[in-house]
């Protein structure tokens, strides 16, 4: 695999414009997984819910035992967020629901 393969560039709502570039395989294992488990119905998930709900579905080989999985969590919401493919509903704690198209 190419070096350009290995890595994507992700955004951050927070931060808008400025990208950060991170491991593409686990990237898209907790974007696959994140989407399963959010409703696309306002409030959605908590973060917590969420977390729960798709750490079974990420391959032990890219996250074992769950570790890094919060942070990749957070990584990826908030690139799905700046691309307005989910949302967090006004809400406290903070929900997330996806936006449909």
């Amino acid at each position: 695999m190419s070096a350009t393969n290995d890595k994507i560039e992700i955004e951050n709502v927070n931060t808008p414009g400025k990208t950060e570039r991170v491991e593409r395989a686990k990237y898209e294992a907790m974007r696959v997984a994140l989407l399963s488990v959010l409703t696309d119905e306002e409030p959605g998930s908590t973060i917590a819910e969420a977390k729960s709900a798709l750490l079974s579905q990420l391959p032990e080989a890219l996250y074992p035992e769950g570790k890094t999985a919060g942070w990749w969590l957070k990584a990826v919401q908030l690139d799905l967020e700046s691309k307005g493919i989910i949302a967090r509903a006004p809400t406290k704690p903070m929900r997330l629901y996806r936006i449909t198209p």
